[in-house]
């Protein structure tokens, strides 16, 4: 058995590449060895199999934004019920879109961003990224989020109205938002800014009770189809 090296430099002999160029292939997730992708350059190897995939090519080593549909009693920020647990390579929806390959380090330093109640569900984001953390944590109050809000009882007089324009929360008035039914029992809510238990509180200055609270959109980014519990990738080019 020969002398173990690093995997960067095994490839880099069969590709007949630069050693740079082979941790990128490397990382990028393009090498196997014995059958099993590995995205460490400085592995060991000695008589193991390592292959190249043929369809490799050199690209930037780009940061992952996760995109979940967190299901209701998870923590986004923080708690002890951490919806970024369900982050998992066998969790990820299978229709997603993207086109991104899945590697194993996507699933590292994932830092959850745009807070959602404990006791609702729907769209969350979690970034390697610090172009869409910056944007989604100094611009956060100007992108506007959209929920659909399953209420119970009876609104109060001009409560829709008010709901549109007209309440306060924490002692503050809060600024005109969009609010109207989507059907006999749900709402739907368009607004910037939203605190923590704030849409629960203003369905309860008219009259209304929450059964349920669900994020259908952060800025031009929408939940789409995806299951509860499972994520896709944001595609490049794609912006909040």
């Amino acid at each position: 058995m020969s002398d173990p090296i690093r995997l960067a430099k095994r490839v880099a002999e069969l590709a007949a590449c630069s050693r740079s160029d082979a941790e990128h292939y490397i990382k990028n997730g393009w090498v196997q060895v014995d059958g099993r992708v590995v995205e460490d350059p400085a592995q060991p190897v000695s008589g193991e199999e390592v292959t190249l995939d043929e369809a490799a090519r050199l690209e930037a080593v780009e940061p992952a934004t996760i995109l979940l549909h967190k299901p209701a009693g998870y923590d986004t920020i923080s708690g002890r019920n951490p919806a970024a647990a369900l982050v998992q390579p066998d969790t990820r929806w299978p229709e997603d879109p993207s086109g991104v390959r899945l590697l194993a380090r996507h699933f590292h330093r994932l830092t959850p961003l745009v807070p959602l109640d404990a006791d609702a569900s729907g769209l969350m984001v979690l970034t390697q990224d610090g172009r869409v953390w910056r944007r989604l944590t100094e611009d956060g109050d100007e992108i506007e989020q959209e929920f659909v809000v399953e209420v119970g009882g009876e609104l109060a007089p001009y409560g829709l109205r008010k709901l549109n324009h007209g309440l306060h929360y924490n002692g503050r008035p809060l600024p005109p938002c969009k609010v109207s039914w989507q059907n006999e029992v749900r709402l739907r809510f368009a607004l910037k800014g939203v605190q923590g238990g704030q849409l629960r509180d203003m369905c309860a200055q008219v009259g209304l009770e929450v059964v349920s609270i669900r994020r259908l959109r952060i800025g031009r980014v929408s939940l789409a189809k995806m299951p509860a519990g499972t994520w896709r990738y944001l595609p490049v080019g794609e912006r909040f």
